[in-house]
C-alpha cells in the first residue's frame, strides 16, 4: 500500500463517530473543569483584592503575612494600587483572564495528550477490528515501561538542547536546534507508545530495524502537522491511527499476510459499539 494511500485511510478513520468522541470529550472535559477552577479561583483572589482595598482606603490597618515572598508582596500592593482607578482596574482585569483563558487552553491541550496516550490501545484496538480482524497482536513492556522510556528521552532532549546551544546564534540553523530535541522526544514517545502495544519486542526490532528511517520521515511529517496552531488540539489521535496503520501493515508483511486492498477502500463505518 502506498503511503499516500494510507495517510487517507487514517484520515477517513480519524472522521468517524468513535474516534471523533476519543478526540473531543477528553479535551472539553479538561477545558471545563481547568476553566471552572480557574474562574473560581480569579473572581476569589478579585474578591479578597477589593476587600483589602476597601479597608486600606477607610484607614483600617491591613497588612500581608511578613512571610510571604517579596514579589508576592510587591505584587499585591501594585495591582491594589491599580484596581483603586477604573481604567486600570478594567485594563488588570482584562490582562488576568486572558492570559489566564490562554494558559488554561494549553494545559487542557496537554492534559489532552496524556489522556488520549492511555487511550492508544482503545485506538488501535477499534483499527484491528475494522480493518486487521485475523492479525494476532501481541505487545509488550510493563506499565513503567513508558515512564521510563519518557525519562530517558527527556534526559537526552535536554542534553542535545546544552549540546546545541552554540547553534541557537546562527540563523535559520538555530530552528533546526531548537526543534530537533522536539522532535526526538516527539518520535521517541509516539513511537514506543504505539509499537508496545501491537507488536512483540522480537518484532519491533525488526521492523524498525529494516524501516527506521520510513518510521522517521513519518514522524517528522507529524511533528510539522504539530507545529500548525490549533491543529494540536485535536491531532493526537490522528498520529495514533497513522502510525498504527503503519506498524499492523508492516506486522502484516512480516508474517507473510497478503494484504487484502479492497477492504482499505472501503468508507470505514465505525459503530459505537467497537468502543
Amino acid at each position: 500500500m502506498l503511503e499516500g494511500q494510507v495517510i487517507g485511510l487514517s484520515v477517513k478513520d480519524f472522521f468517524t463517530k468513535p474516534m471523533l468522541k476519543i478526540a473531543l470529550l477528553p479535551l472539553i472535559f479538561t477545558m471545563v473543569v481547568m476553566f471552572i477552577l480557574f474562574f473560581t479561583a480569579a473572581d476569589y483572589g478579585f474578591d479578597a483584592l477589593q476587600e483589602f482595598i476597601k479597608a486600606s482606603q477607610n484607614g483600617e490597618e491591613v497588612s500581608i503575612d511578613p512571610n510571604a515572598p517579596f514579589y508576592f508582596v510587591w505584587t499585591t500592593y501594585i495591582i491594589a494600587f491599580l484596581f483603586k482607578y477604573s481604567i486600570t482596574s478594567w485594563l488588570v482585569g482584562f490582562l488576568v483572564y486572558t492570559v489566564g483563558t490562554i494558559f488554561v487552553m494549553m494545559f487542557s491541550v496537554l492534559l489532552t495528550i496524556l489522556i488520549i496516550g492511555f487511550l492508544t490501545p482503545t485506538i488501535l484496538g477499534v483499527l484491528k477490528k475494522r480493518h486487521y480482524p485475523n492479525l494476532e497482536t501481541n505487545g509488550f513492556g510493563s506499565l513503567m515501561s513508558p515512564l521510563w522510556v519518557a525519562l530517558k528521552s527527556g534526559l537526552i532532549m535536554v542534553l542535545l538542547f546544552i549540546l546545541f546551544i552554540p547553534l541557537y546564534f546562527i540563523p535559520l540553523i538555530n530552528i533546526l536546534a531548537i526543534n530537533l530535541p522536539f522532535y526526538y522526544f516527539f518520535h521517541k514517545l509516539l513511537t514506543y507508545d504505539v509499537a508496545s502495544t501491537i507488536l512483540t519486542e522480537e518484532e519491533y526490532k525488526i521492523i524498525h530495524g529494516k524501516d527506521a528511517n520510513k518510521f522517521r520521515f513519518r514522524t517528522i511529517f507529524l511533528y510539522f502537522i504539530s507545529m500548525i496552531p490549533f491543529i494540536t488540539l485535536f491531532s493526537a489521535v490522528f498520529y495514533i491511527i497513522y502510525l498504527g496503520h503503519s506498524h499492523l501493515i508492516q506486522l502484516q508483511k512480516l508474517r507473510g499476510i497478503e494484504l487484502d486492498i479492497s477492504d482499505f477502500k472501503e468508507e470505514p463505518k465505525l459503530l459505537e459499539r467497537d468502543l
